[in-house]
């Protein structure tokens, strides 16, 4: 899961993609492969849904 940190900084800056996310001090390489995971499952999940 994100990091408090990261977690935090991600709900004060809002960044509109993974590039902006990316370069968010706090923000680790690791934090933006599990926002990555996440946003991922997430569309299938609502791909599935319409079907």
């Amino acid at each position: 899961s994100l990091r408090k940190e990261a977690r935090q900084k991600l709900q004060m800056f809002r960044p509109i993609s993974i590039g902006q996310a990316s370069r968010i001090s706090g923000v680790s390489p690791s934090d933006i492969s599990v926002l990555m995971i996440y946003l991922s499952q997430h569309h299938l999940n609502r791909i599935m849904k319409e079907e």
